[in-house]
This record gives C-alpha cells, sequence and structure tokens, in this order.
C-alpha cells in the first residue's frame, strides 16, 4: 500500500487550519488541510512499519498517522492541538468522531511551556532576521503572535483559540510590516506575561489523561486488524 492511498482510504479526520481557520485569510491565501489517517493494522506486524506521516497528495496538505498524531497531541504540540479545533472540518469518520470527542483528553499544564518555547524559537529567527535582512518575514511575526494569543485562551478558558478574527486587523497590520517592531516585541512581551499569570489560577490539569487516549488507540488498532 503508497502512502498516498493511505490518506485516500483510511484518513479519519481532515481540517482547514492556516488563514482561513484563523479568520486571518484574504483573496491570496491557500486552503491549507491537516488530516489524520489509520493505517491498517496489520501493516505494524511486519518489518516496515507505515509511514508516521504523509506529504501530499496536494501541496496544501499534510496527514499524521493516528499514533504520531496522539503523541503530538500529549505533548500539546500547538499545531496538533489547532487540527483538533479548528472549525473548519471537511470529512471526518466514526474514529475521528471519538477522536474529537476525545479532545479534552490532551489537554494539561504542559501547553504553557510548549506555547512559550515554541514561540521563543521563533522570535530568535525573526530577530535574526531583521539583524542580517533588515526585515523580519513578517507573515511569520504575525502567526507566533497569534500562537501566544492561542496560548493565552488555553490557560484562561481550557481550550485553544484558533480562530482570532477578533484580532483580524491588528493582526494582519503585522503581516503587512505596518507596525514597528518595538510595539510587536512590546505585544509579545505581554502576552508571554498573560500566559505566565494565567498559568496559576488555570484549570487544566498537570498531566494530560494519557490512559484515556492509550484506550482509544488501542481500541482503533483492535478494529484495524478485522
Amino acid at each position: 500500500m503508497d502512502d498516498l492511498s493511505l490518506v485516500r482510504d483510511h484518513t479519519v479526520l481532515s481540517v482547514v487550519v492556516g488563514s482561513r481557520a484563523y479568520g486571518l485569510a484574504t483573496e491570496a491565501s491557500d486552503v491549507d488541510r491537516r488530516g489524520v489517517y489509520v493505517a491498517p493494522t496489520p501493516l505494524f506486524w511486519g518489518f516496515a512499519k507505515p509511514p508516521t506521516h504523509v506529504d501530499g497528495p496536494d501541496a496544501e496538505r499534510f496527514s499524521w498517522e493516528l499514533e504520531r498524531f496522539l503523541g503530538l497531541a500529549l505533548e500539546a504540540n500547538p499545531t496538533v492541538l489547532e487540527c483538533l479545533w479548528s472549525p473548519l472540518v471537511e470529512h471526518v469518520t466514526g474514529p475521528g468522531e471519538e477522536l474529537l470527542a476525545l479532545r479534552s483528553a490532551f489537554l494539561s499544564r504542559h501547553a504553557h511551556r510548549t506555547f512559550l518555547r515554541y514561540a521563543e524559537s521563533q522570535f530568535r529567527k525573526l530577530t535574526g532576521d531583521l539583524r542580517t535582512r533588515g526585515v523580519p518575514r513578517w507573515k511569520h511575526v504575525m502567526h507566533l503572535l497569534r500562537l501566544l494569543i492561542s496560548g493565552r485562551h488555553l490557560l484562561r478558558h481550557g481550550e485553544p483559540l484558533v480562530d482570532v478574527a477578533d484580532h483580524r486587523e491588528r493582526l494582519l497590520a503585522v503581516r503587512r510590516g505596518e507596525v514597528p517592531w518595538a510595539e510587536v516585541e512590546a505585544w509579545r512581551e505581554s502576552l508571554s506575561r498573560d500566559m505566565d499569570a494565567a498559568l496559576d489560577g488555570s484549570a487544566l490539569p498537570g498531566e494530560p489523561d494519557r490512559t484515556r487516549v492509550e484506550d482509544y488507540l488501542v481500541s482503533v488498532r483492535r478494529r484495524g486488524a478485522r
């Protein structure tokens, strides 16, 4: 079985992410899709295992095999979590519905560290661009700020914020390079402080519910062995 047929025939969840899900789309925006496929269980029985992810079949699509997706979600990976909360679900099967119903099990206070570390890593790259090129990649700056907005909402309200349309005009101004770098830095620092402050009173558990997630994975694998 080739990789693309895994995506074509065994996808359980496909969503739109990116600017269209974020409420930041313009006329030039692509349609970015992310998916989860379940490789048939017998493919794991030999030495050669099925792929943990597949690019394509088009340039804007990326898919994870279920086990890899679950592992990343348990680590509070921001990109994976936003797939579970995307408002634009294009395709979902029975196991995909079960996955969406399970999404709260992935959430924990680990998100504070994961979101901030990712944002800090991106910020270092952007300041490097500023030093070497004179300007940062403004689209990446916008998404860094969007990530922090989402993380703050997660700590305060118990779920990530995907649609940031309430911040649309200011974020798009950042993307166009219309916001001074000093203001960008101040906004980033303010959002980071907000996340630190929200952690103390957050209702999120200290750890995700790994047992519940593993029970789901085992159930899906057993069904895939028939």
